[in-house]
């Protein structure tokens, strides 16, 4: 069974996931309910993937770090080996997806847009669980960088939390 990947991310309306010193104070001035469906999300996933600067900003968010009951791989040009919580990835997509354990059938790609344009670029994204806060940016990083390949979509659940509309796609 091939692995699955999903990008399961929180976006502004106007499509940006982070504000341009990469701040994301405004996810919590609009109200959800619960966790918005986060844990039952979390619980279906076998590991975790992200970029090195997302991975280094949820160690500046937390003292204790979110995802230590999952093995979590950091794509990084820099470090190597592994620290206390991560392994560190330092090969293309497809020969990270090609040795990764087998028993890792889900795969959460945290992010940033950096690394989620890296797994596009591979192919190898196969959904999306995309929370829009109905809040305008205007301005900040977005969640899909320019030259992504054109991939088509189909839209499978949409599920509301609050004022919070999350979005199932999933590669058709």
């Amino acid at each position: 069974m091939q692995k699955k990947i999903v990008v399961y991310i929180a976006a502004s309306l106007d499509g940006y996931i982070a504000r341009e010193n990469g701040e994301i104070d405004w996810l919590e001035s609009v109200e959800g309910e619960g966790d918005n469906g986060y844990e039952a999300f979390y619980q279906t996933c076998d590991a975790v993937v992200m970029g090195k600067a997302t991975y280094d900003h949820v160690l500046k968010l937390t003292s204790d770090f979110p995802y230590h009951d999952k093995k979590c791989y950091v794509f990084s040009r820099s470090a190597q080996g592994k620290d206390q919580y991560v392994e560190f990835v330092n090969e293309s997509v497809a020969s990270f997806l090609n040795n990764l354990d087998q028993d890792a059938k889900k795969i959460w790609l945290v992010g940033g847009a950096e690394i989620l344009a890296d797994f596009l670029t591979a192919e190898r994204v196969d959904e999306f669980i995309i929370s829009i806060i109905p809040v305008l940016l205007g301005a900040g990083i977005p969640l899909f960088k320019q030259g992504i390949p054109e991939m088509h979509l189909k839209l499978t659940a949409i599920k509301q939390y609050g004022q919070i509309a999350q979005l199932y796609y999933e590669k058709e």
